[in-house]
C-alpha cells in the first residue's frame, strides 16, 4: 500500500501499538495527545513511557498535543481513546476531519448513560452515517503488538469498502493479520462484554478455584455475550470468530490483561477503589459491568455472570458467596435459544 498520513487519537498502550503497526506497514503517523510531555517524550526519546516503556518507537510516528495538527491531511483518523472520553475526542476532532478520510475505531465498551455503542458515538460526534464507521477488535494485547508478536485481529463495517480499506491498512504479513467481518453491532457487544468475563476470570484465579472453574466459567461467559448480542440484532456466528471466543481468551488468561488483573485483586479482598488506583490504567470492564447489567434489563437477556460481577463490584457482595450463588442456580439445559429472529435473519 501507497504511504499515507494516518492519525491516532490518543497515546494511550494500544493506540501507541497500532501506530507501531500503521509505521510499520509504511506510513506517516500522527498520534495526539492531551499531555505535551507525553508528545516530547515520544518525540524526543522514542519512548511512550507511562504506557509501553521497554519499547523504541520508529521515526514515522510523531507525537503532538495539538488536534488540528494530528489530522490535518489524515487519509485514516483511528479513535482510541477511551470509551468514557471517545465522544469528547471525537467532538474535538469534528472540526478538523477531511470529509473523505476513513474512521475506525479500536475501543471496547459503551457509552455512560445513553449505552451506545462507540461506533454510534462517533458518528454522531463527526456528522457521519455510522455505515461508514470501522471497529477492528479481537485478542490483541498492545504489550504483545508493540514487539511484533504474531497477532490476529478483525475489522468490522457495515460497508465491506471500509472494513476492506482499513484490512489494507493494518494488515501486517509479518505480524498481523487482519480478516473483515460485516457484523460491527456482533464485534463492537463482543469486544465490551468480554471484560466482564475477564474480571469474572480474574476474580476466579484469585480465590484459586482452578482451571475447571475457569474453563465453565469463559464458556458460559460466551453464552452470555451471544444472548445479549443475538437480542441486539448481532449474528451468532460472530461469537465464534475472533472478535468472540478468540477476545474471550486472550482477557480472561493472559497476564496482560488488566480486566484479569483487576479481578484477581478483588479476589484478595481489596476494596474497588484501591484496586483501580493500584491498575493506574482504564480498566474497561468496571464500567462496562455496569452498563451490561443495564442492558441486561432493557433486552430481557439473562446474564449470571454478568449479576453476580455487578453485587460484587457495585453491591458490596463477597467474590466467594458470588461464586457460590452462580453455582447453586436451578438446573436448566446448555444449549439455549439466541433469538430466533436474528439468527433467521443471519442464515438466509
Amino acid at each position: 500500500m501507497e504511504r499515507k498520513r494516518t492519525a491516532v487519537l490518543v497515546a494511550g498502550s494500544w493506540g501507541t501499538a497500532l501506530a507501531r503497526v500503521l509505521a510499520d506497514n509504511g506510513h506517516e503517523v500522527r498520534i495526539w495527545t492531551r499531555h505535551p510531555e507525553q508528545a516530547e517524550d515520544i518525540n524526543v526519546r522514542r519512548r511512550n513511557a507511562k504506557f509501553l516503556p521497554d519499547a523504541e518507537l520508529p521515526d514515522a510516528i510523531r507525537a503532538t498535543a495539538d488536534m488540528a495538527e494530528a489530522l490535518k491531511g489524515a487519509q485514516l483518523a483511528l479513535f482510541v481513546a477511551p470509551s468514557a472520553a471517545m465522544r469528547e475526542v471525537a467532538r474535538q476532532a469534528a472540526p478538523h476531519l477531511g470529509k473523505d478520510t476513513l474512521v475506525v475505531h479500536a475501543t471496547k465498551g459503551f457509552e455512560a448513560e445513553s449505552l451506545k455503542r462507540m461506533s454510534t458515538v462517533l458518528a454522531e460526534e463527526l456528522g457521519r452515517d455510522e455505515k461508514g464507521i470501522v471497529c477492528l477488535s479481537g485478542p490483541s494485547h498492545a504489550e504483545e503488538v508493540i514487539f511484533s508478536l504474531p497477532t490476529t485481529v478483525v475489522v468490522a463495517s457495515l460497508d465491506s469498502a471500509c472494513a476492506e480499506e482499513a484490512q489494507d491498512y493494518f494488515m501486517n504479513q509479518s505480524y498481523f493479520r487482519v480478516y473483515t467481518n460485516p457484523d460491527l453491532v456482533g464485534v463492537e457487544i463482543s469486544g465490551a462484554v468480554k471484560n466482564v468475563i475477564a474480571l469474572g476470570a480474574g476474580l476466579s484465579d484469585g480465590l484459586g478455584f482452578g482451571d475447571n472453574a475457569k474453563a465453565a466459567l469463559i464458556t458460559r461467559g460466551l453464552a452470555e455475550i451471544a444472548r445479549l448480542g443475538a437480542a441486539m440484532g448481532a449474528n451468532p456466528l460472530t461469537y465464534a470468530g475472533l472478535a468472540g471466543v478468540g477476545d474471550l481468551i486472550a482477557t480472561c488468561t493472559s497476564k496482560h490483561s488488566r480486566n484479569w488483573r483487576a479481578g484477581s485483586m478483588l479476589a484478595q479482598g481489596l476494596p474497588l477503589q484501591e484496586v483501580l488506583d493500584r491498575m493506574g490504567m482504564v480498566v474497561e470492564g468496571v464500567r462496562t459491568t455496569k452498563f451490561a447489567y443495564e442492558l441486561a434489563a432493557r433486552y430481557g437477556v439473562e446474564m449470571p455472570i454478568t449479576v453476580q460481577m455487578h453485587a460484587v463490584l457495585f453491591e458490596g457482595k463477597s467474590p466467594a458467596q458470588a461464586v457460590g450463588d452462580l453455582m447453586g442456580r436451578v438446573r436448566t439445559h446448555e444449549i439455549e435459544e439466541i433469538a430466533t429472529a436474528s439468527r433467521e435473519k443471519w442464515l438466509k
